[in-house]
């Protein structure tokens, strides 16, 4: 199989798998337990938090291991908005379900959202959030690389803005650790294992001093008193070894990724069209599409290769992306796209041989359709 899904998850890094192994295995201790083996445990937990502190690159804060990004996110903004005297929150149309639901549900509690729209190029603009904010703003959250069309947005730039009205920011960074430079300006990031060749199952929210949100889930308070459940020892470490791996591969991973979508867009001709901003992007995410294209068809006909439609959230729904369709894009075009998500452990001649194979039976299905 060629696998090309990386926005999805990520393959396992070698070292990381052998850096979980032991906490697996024989170092099997309760790290809240206060016995000899619970407090090794304990301690390993807290190299892969400050391991993965030092991966995010923002100065102070710190942060709490979660379940998922999905309970990071949930977290952030029930959590702020529960301690917030202020009833709003901004946000952006292109957002992940795990935001645009939670708001969702908020709004069914009374609070007021507010969904800005983004322009073709996937951007939002900082006029629009600027005059979306007041004083009764208490958080503001933007994704820093879209899950599905790889747009950078100005994050540091909102963050200032949503600051100037005493307003919250919470970003959405599981797409963007590691891959691109993490913006000074958030006070709460939230961020996940399994998107940097670490392992699923663990997610981790970074605080900013004095924005810790309340409690979402109660219990033992084992995470800082502000969550709570057992950790595993296992996931944090090897949470913390992928973060690691990161930053230490973080010039290589570039290289590597644009020397892989140079040769994409080579192969893939004139007869696709990106979706969204070509310049403001993450280059390992090529979302794209071509006229007459039956996307789903194309994922049945090549079913030796892993590449989506879209979010692996949404993709199963059978509903057009929500965020190409933000962009302007009619069903029929967002139904068209494909996105093809690449890295550290894809190698140039699997992509050009994917590529061609994926161009062919493009051509072939309009070739039927004629």
């Amino acid at each position: 199989m060629i696998y090309l899904d990386y926005q999805a998850t990520t393959p396992v890094a070698s070292e990381v798998a052998e850096a979980m192994a032991p906490w697996i295995a024989d170092k099997f201790a309760n790290p809240h337990a206060p016995s000899r083996w619970g407090r090794e445990a304990a301690a390993a937990i807290e190299v892969g938090r400050d391991q993965v502190q030092r991966a995010i690159g923002l100065p102070g804060g710190r942060v709490a291991f979660t379940g998922n990004a999905t309970e990071a996110l949930n977290w952030a903004l029930k959590g702020t908005m529960e301690r917030s005297s202020r009833k709003r929150i901004v946000t952006v149309a292109t957002e992940h379900a795990a935001v645009l639901d939670t708001c969702d549900w908020l709004e069914s509690k009374g609070f007021d959202v507010t969904r800005l729209p983004v322009g073709p190029d996937g951007l939002v603009s900082l006029h629009d959030v600027s005059n979306a904010l007041n004083e009764d703003v208490a958080i503001v959250a933007v994704m820093l690389v879209n899950n599905e069309v790889g747009v950078i947005q100005p994050v540091g730039e909102i963050a200032k803005l949503a600051h100037d009205v005493g307003a919250l920011m919470l970003c959405d960074a599981v797409q963007g650790l590691g891959r691109v430079d993490m913006p000074e300006g958030p006070d709460l990031v939230a961020l996940s294992a399994h998107k940097i060749h670490g392992p699923k199952g663990i997610g981790a929210l970074w605080m900013r001093e004095g924005a810790e949100p309340e409690p979402l889930i109660h219990g033992g308070g084992q995470e800082m008193g502000l969550r709570s459940g057992t950790l595993s020892p296992a996931l944090c470490v090897g949470f913390g070894a992928a973060a690691k791996l990161t930053s230490e591969r973080r010039d290589a991973d570039h290289a590597h990724i644009e020397q892989l979508r140079s040769a994409a867009i080579t192969e893939l001709g004139p007869d696709w069209t990106i979706n969204g901003s070509v310049d403001r992007r993450y280059h390992g995410n090529l979302n794209i599409r071509r006229e007459g294209l039956d996307a789903a068809r194309l994922i049945s006909d090549l079913r030796d290769m892993a590449f989506s439609l879209g979010s692996a959230c949404a993709s199963g729904s059978g509903r057009p992306s929500h965020v190409l369709r933000a962009l302007g894009l009619s069903d029929r075009e967002a139904r068209s796209s494909i996105r093809l998500g690449f890295g550290r452990y894809t190698t140039e001649d699997e992509l050009v041989s994917a590529v061609r194979r994926i161009v062919a039976a493009a051509s072939e299905q309009q070739g039927l359709a004629a």
